[in-house]
């Protein structure tokens, strides 16, 4: 681990920018503007620096794992291949939302265990900070023991309760949809249906198991969301089991009744950056402007959060320190992360070196994360350092 310093950029500190030097010293930010020596030097002239991008919900991953309904590549080769596209579009901290449904295949019991031990086994090797999300269908009733296994085992990083059982049963009337959902199970249309109602059947058993997960959850200190609430009577009840974090509240009142609350709402990025959601539910952009959205999250598309919190500036909706709150310090406080969101001395070195001169296609120049420079475009900007320099700050 060299020590760097990074000089001449226009630092992110807190609500403004400022032209002072970033000291790095290991894994975290040693100083700022101090006059130390460095066996590296990055010229950041002409550019952002940025804290590194917080992702608490993505599962573009998937598509690595099965590029195409019933292809499928190895999972240490489609974690590799998320991580680099992670990295190289500023997301230094990434969780991946892992579905375990009852269907089998892509969402299946087996995939989800082999996917946690992959992360397991691979995270030294990743670059950035690799968590695992796990999102329970609250329908897969037979997961509940060894869901409340791998909490109390500290194996999960945030714990989503989803119920896509309703979508489901509605889906099956829609032949593309239904084609969709059973090509990804890997199972016959008769099958899919034979599950289908076995599910719906139990549906009596759900509310208890939700409350057994989310003790155990709230013992073992997990953080925990729920997926697409849709009332605000929904969200005041998983708010009192402790489900801090809404996720994809699907309509402005619950959304509000969210942060009413005092809890944190996350929307999806690629919403913001597309105008609208491809759903067809809430615009993110309409939330984000009447302060009902905390967390812009990458969703299905890694490259949205940083194209996202831009185009909220050029769009006149935040100012750049407040829209990279979304994607940056805000999830890293929702999920107790305390040590990164933010530039300063003794904060985790996760930070972005980024060229906005096209406002609405920001471009990564370089990434720092954990004190690692992982990506660097332009070797020039990198130079050996032995003599200590200063610029003054703003």
């Amino acid at each position: 681990m060299s020590k760097l310093r990074i000089d001449g950029g226009r630092v992110l500190l807190g609500q403004q920018f400022a032209d002072v030097s970033v000291y790095v010293d290991g894994h975290h930010i040693a100083a700022l503007d101090a006059a130390t020596s460095a066996t590296q030097q990055l010229d950041a002239r002409g550019l952002l620096v940025l804290p590194g991008i917080v992702d608490i919900h993505g599962d573009a991953f998937e598509r690595q794992m099965m590029p195409r309904p019933g292809v499928d590549f190895p999972i240490d080769v489609a974690l590799a291949e998320s991580d680099r596209q992670a990295i190289t579009n500023g997301i230094t901290t990434v969780f991946h939302a892992t579905t375990w449904s009852w269907e089998p295949g892509l969402r299946s019991a087996d995939n989800a265990e082999r996917l946690l031990s992959a992360i397991e086994t691979m995270r030294p090797q990743l670059l950035a900070d690799t968590r695992f999300h796990l999102r329970h269908e609250t329908f897969n009733l037979q997961a509940e023991f060894t869901i409340k296994q791998w909490l109390v085992a500290g194996r999960i990083d945030l714990l989503a309760f989803n119920d896509h059982t309703d979508s489901t049963v509605a889906n099956l009337d829609h032949p593309q949809k239904r084609n969709r959902m059973v090509e990804r199970a890997g199972v016959s249309e008769a099958e899919f249906d034979r599950l289908v109602a076995e599910v719906v059947a139990r549906q009596h058993e759900v509310p208890d198991s939700i409350l057994r997960i989310a003790e155990t959850a709230r013992a073992a200190g997990v953080t925990m969301l729920s997926h697409d609430d849709d009332t605000p009577e929904l969200r005041q009840a998983f708010r009192a089991q402790g489900v801090s974090i809404a996720e994809f509240p699907i309509n402005e009142p619950t959304a509000r009744a969210a942060i009413n609350g005092g809890d944190f709402t996350v929307f999806g990025a690629p919403n913001v950056l597309r105008g609208g959601s491809h759903t067809g539910w809430t615009k993110a952009a309409d939330m984000v402007a009447k302060g009902l959205c905390s967390i812009l999250a990458s969703d299905y598309y890694y490259p949205a959060p940083l194209l996202a919190a831009f185009r909220l500036v050029h769009d006149d909706v935040l100012t750049l320190p407040e829209a990279w709150a979304l994607v940056s310090a805000n999830p890293a406080a929702a999920v107790g992360m305390k040590d990164r969101g933010a530039i300063a001395a003794g904060q985790r070195a996760d930070l972005l070196l980024v060229d906005d001169q096209v406002p609405t296609r920001p471009r990564i120049v370089a990434v720092i994360a954990g004190g690692r420079l992982v990506h660097l475009v332009g070797a020039e900007r990198l130079q050996q350092a032995a003599a200590p320099s200063r610029l003054s700050a703003a």
